[in-house]
């Protein structure tokens, strides 16, 4: 195996679900550190042998109990301390669900509920920023 000189970022995916009648958007409580207990967007590492689109499947079905046939690629989040852990890189999806949609928490999500998406918790990493980003592209 090759080794690199450099140190190399972790890559993760984030997922943006919403419900788009009631602009009611899903969120995971984290049940770890870092920020345990704060509300997050569902998602996590991706590992050696997955594309970025099936990692945030994979991630939303294990924090949520959702399952998504279809999410769009919407941004890249790289600010150099957006996680307390290291220097992490973030490839975020967004998706929309029926009304009917439900969601059960799992692996490592204390729990998984719909927000408005103009009231929501206080939220862990730089998520605000992002869902702020996502509402002025998505719902001008």
């Amino acid at each position: 195996m090759y080794t690199y000189k450099y140190p190399r970022p972790a890559l993760t995916v984030d997922a943006i679900v919403v419900k788009k009648e009631s602009r009611k958007l899903l969120l995971i409580q984290r049940g770890i550190e870092p920020f345990l207990g704060k509300w997050a967007l569902p998602g996590g590492f991706v590992e050696m042998h997955e594309l970025l689109v099936d990692a945030c499947k994979r991630e939303l079905l294990e924090e949520t109990g959702l399952r998504m046939n279809e999410l769009i690629q919407f941004t890249t989040a790289d600010k150099v301390d957006r996680d307390p852990r290291g220097r992490t890189i973030s490839v975020l999806f967004y998706g929309f669900v029926g009304e009917d949609a439900r969601v059960q928490s799992g692996d490592d999500a204390a729990k998984a509920e719909w927000f408005s998406i103009d009231e929501l918790p206080e939220l862990a990493f730089d998520h605000s920023d992002l869902i702020t980003q996502f509402k002025e592209v998505v719902f001008k």
